[in-house]
Order: C-alpha cells, then structure tokens, then sequence
C-alpha cells in the first residue's frame, strides 16, 4: 500500500513541498490541507504588486490549478485543523473528518499580530497577511484618503509606499524611536526615514496608538501622545505570531515555533515542520532560528522533501530578506543581532548603498540598497564565517569578495 503524506497547511513551503516531492518522483499519495480557499501562494505581493492592483490572484500562486490535478494532489481547502492525533496518526478537522497520514509536514505558517486597543474591530481597520485582506484594503485604497498605517516595519513601509504612489494622504505610527528598528542600523533607518519623508509620507515615531475612534467605520486614531490622527482606513503591522497551537496540543516541542532539527523534523520521525513555524538549529550563528521569510520556507521545503524521500538533506543556510520601496531595493542577508561595528559603503545621493555589519571583524550581514552585487558576494562570506580586511570596506570600488582573509 502506498504511503500518505499530508501537508497540514497551504502557503508558501506547503506549494514548494508538493513541487519538490513531485521533482523527486515521489510516487505515494499527496494530501494538502488549507484553511483558505486558495491554492499555495505567495505572501511577497501582497504588501506589493498586488497591494497596487498590478497582479491578479492567479499570478500569486506557487503552480496553477492544473499542476495539482496533473500530480493528482489531493486538495482539501477551506479546510480547518483542529487536532493532530499522533498515536493514530491522523488529523481531525474542526468538522471532525479524520484525515490519515504515514507523514505529516505541519506548514501552519504564521498570523498576524493583534493590536489589544478600543476600536480595532471598527470597519476599514485592517490586517494584511492574506488575499482576503488585501480584497478588503483595496475597496478602501482610494487617491484622497487618509491612511494610518500603524507600524513601521517592512510591511507598514511597503504599505506606506504603495499608498503614498496611490495618491492617499499617508501617516505612520511607530512606538520605537526609528523605522525598521529590529532589522537594521541606524544609518539604514535615517536612509528610509529621509525617503518616506520626501515622499510625503508624515512618520510619528516614538509614538503608540491608545484607541481608534469611530461609529460603524474608524474615524481617527488616539495616540499615546493625547492627540488624534483623522484616518478613513487603518492598516496594522505590528509583527506576526508562529501558529503553534495544535503542535504543541499534540506534544510536540515548541519554543517561539515548533522545534525541528537540520532534516526539519520534529522529535515525532514521522513528523516535520516547515517555514514561518519552525525554530530551526544554524550552525552558521551557532543557535537556533524562528525565520519569516520565503527564502527559509522554500529550502526547509525542499530538505523536508528530500528527507520524505530517504534522500538525507540537512537545512543550514545564510537567512535572507527583501524589501520594496518606491524604486529601492533593500536586499539583506544575514542576521545583524549582536554586530559590534558597521561600515557604509556608497553615497546616499545616489540611491546605492550598503550597510556592512562585523562581529570581532567576522562579516555576520549585510543590508545593500540598489546594491545587488554587494548583497550577493556577501551570502557566501557570511557562510564561510570570513573576517573582513576594513582598511578599503568603504571604498566600493573594492569587491567585498576580496575584502575576505
């Protein structure tokens, strides 16, 4: 009898899973379950391209319908987990149907994170992690209204930036003293902070939000501050939490993810954890890593493939990130936490730089604006675990691949 794998979850690492064990002419049953109504797709957009109106739904997902009818996946969508029962080795959906497995990938992904203030259930306060939420902020998205857009991170700028190009009167609402502030430097702060200014964009920083005021639909925001910001819609992001529940429910371990080791399985054999979820082991910063990024769902994707099919892959790789804003491109790689100096190589003037980041002179990340090349030749320096020669580090006319010794 063949052997079932089911893929409890249906974004970005659940697509690339069925794509990888198909390529690996796994020839057992495929079950994908999802509790939207979409096939597999990709988050990116959405604070993007498809945020602008410049991608339909079908360009976001990972394969077409008829990839999944060609493999003869078995799709279960619109389709909630309740529980996974590993003594049986099923799940139970919150309809009750059980659902029988050999292997079980959990791609749960992650949520957004809720903002616990009066208000926020008015109309046109909005989240943005899904279709649907995109669906909602669009029927709002209209030249001459006012945004608040609370949160300053990747997603609040993203936003930020495509209502800004859309003609709506943007405000952003930050608590810490910068943009960006868990990610990058100071310097790359400033960078964005100029940016989003010269745009247009009005940033309150330093500043959280008490209350959104409104009858039906949000009128304005209260902040800490004791004024209020006129707003005709609100967009939140404020972070995102690993969606753990059920894994932890069926004792497994968890700890800010599911914990799975470099094959990205679970302690259960039968058992593996892929993407937003998971806390993984990386040899290369010496702990372990919760990472929000397609990079890491696509390759825990592919090694849990590997691994279903008895082909011993091990997951340790540099984390990478993008962002985009206006016509800036902020590639990073690596992870900055705990550097002890930097150096900026390139002119702000000209929209192209990079902000190098060092550990006792070890090249830990690097964050490279419009900067591909620097973004590039750092991933296999930051794997190498290379010190960096920084009498010429500013001097872009250098490679920082021969910075290396």
């Amino acid at each position: 009898m063949k052997e079932t794998v089911v893929i409890a979850g249906a974004g970005h690492a659940a697509g690339q899973l069925v794509v990888s064990l198909k390529q690996k002419n796994y020839d057992g049953k495929i079950v994908l379950v999802g509790d939207e109504p979409y096939l597999p797709y990709q988050r990116p957009p959405l604070s993007k391209k498809f945020l602008a109106g410049a991608m339909e739904d079908e360009r976001l997902f990972v394969k077409p319908a008829s990839f999944y009818d060609d493999a003869g996946i078995e799709l279960q969508l619109e389709t909630r987990i309740a529980a996974i029962d590993r003594g049986r080795k099923c799940l139970r959906s919150s309809d009750g149907e059980e659902i029988p497995y050999d292997k079980l990938v959990l791609a749960l992904g992650s949520r957004a994170r809720q903002l616990p203030v009066e208000g926020a259930r008015l109309k046109c306060v909005h989240y943005l992690r899904s279709i649907a939420d995109v669906h909602g902020i669009r029927a709002d998205f209209q030249a001459g209204r006012r945004l608040v857009v609370v949160g300053a991170g990747y997603i609040g700028l993203e936003v930020a930036a495509v209502a800004q190009q859309a003609g709506l009167d943007v405000t952003v609402i930050e608590m810490a003293d910068r943009v960006m502030s868990r990610v990058v430097s100071p310097e790359i702060s400033d960078f964005y902070q100029i940016e989003h200014t010269n745009q247009g964009v009005k940033l309150r920083l330093s500043t959280g939000v008490s209350a959104f005021s409104g009858k039906k639909r949000v009128r304005a925001v209260a902040t800490s501050e004791g004024d209020e910001i006129p707003a005709d819609l609100v967009v939140i992001g404020v972070g995102i939490l690993p969606n753990t529940e059920i894994a932890a429910d069926a004792e497994l371990d968890v700890d800010n993810g599911i914990l799975v080791d470099d094959h990205c399985r679970t302690v259960d054999p039968d058992v593996y954890a892929v993407g937003d979820c998971t806390s993984h082991p990386n040899a290369i910063y010496d702990r372990r890593l919760r990472l929000e990024s397609v990079h890491n769902a696509v390759e825990q994707a592919k090694t849990a493939a590997a691994n279903i099919c008895d082909q011993n892959a091990c997951y340790s790789q540099v984390p990478w990130f993008w962002s985009d804003q206006y016509d800036l491109k902020l590639q990073i790689a690596g992870l900055s936490e705990g550097y002890d100096s930097i150096a900026i190589r390139g002119n702000p003037v000209e929209r192209s730089i990079s902000c190098v980041y060092l550990t006792e002179n070890r090249l830990i990340a690097v964050d490279a604006i419009n900067a591909p090349r620097d973004f590039v030749q750092s991933k296999q320096l930051i794997a190498d675990r290379v010190e960096i020669n920084q009498d010429s580090l500013s001097d872009v006319t250098v490679a920082l691949k021969d910075l290396a010794f």
